[in-house]
């Protein structure tokens, strides 16, 4: 008897972390349910920063989906002057602090969105306002402009292609490796 209990909840313990692990992959992809792997960044201690940083309560994409899907909207939530410096190519900006609801208003709630900061935090937060005020297609991009530049892809300026990044201070310009850094 007591090995069938033993038995019965091991069997218990490995379907509810089976199921646990399903739905922690579950996102709400551009228009339909998708099925993945959690999304992370390629530099180990920098995701574990980014895990306990980050509330992970709004839908996240990695920057290679992000770069990859089509169409979206690049939203970036950083300050005017940290946008400025670079951003990603055809991103709009929105700001954190001085975040207004006039920016959004030509905006279609159905539209595809990929809000962006530095590493994620500010985004996440701007995210999660977007989905309260009912936009449907909003994901933060995890690891932020940071991990855009880490994996290669371009950023720009008013002026055209830069290789630079505001990296907010001197302490998080240690998780930008690939783009020259101002702060």
């Amino acid at each position: 008897m007591k090995s069938a209990i033993n038995l019965n909840f091991k069997g218990l313990h490995f379907w509810t972390r089976f199921i646990a692990l399903a739905l922690g992959s579950v996102i709400i992809g551009f228009g339909s349910i998708q099925l993945r792997a959690q999304v992370g960044v390629k530099n180990q201690e920098f995701n574990r920063l980014l895990q306990g940083l980050l509330d992970h309560n709004v839908p996240e994409i990695g920057v290679n989906e992000a770069c990859t899907t089509n169409p979206v909207l690049f939203l970036d939530a950083r300050e005017q002057e940290e946008f400025e410096v670079s951003h990603l190519p055809g991103a709009t900006w929105v700001g954190y602090d001085n975040f207004q609801w006039e920016r959004m208003s030509e905006i279609a709630k159905d539209q595809p969105i990929v809000v962006y900061c530095s590493v994620g935090y500010r985004s996440e937060r701007i995210s999660k306002k977007l989905i309260a005020a009912g936009y449907s297609r909003v994901f933060n991009l995890y690891g932020g402009i940071f991990e855009w530049t880490n994996s290669g892809y371009p950023v720009e300026n008013q002026n055209g292609p830069v290789k630079t990044v505001h990296t907010y201070n001197k302490d998080w310009s240690r998780w930008v490796t690939k783009a020259s850094k101002i702060y």
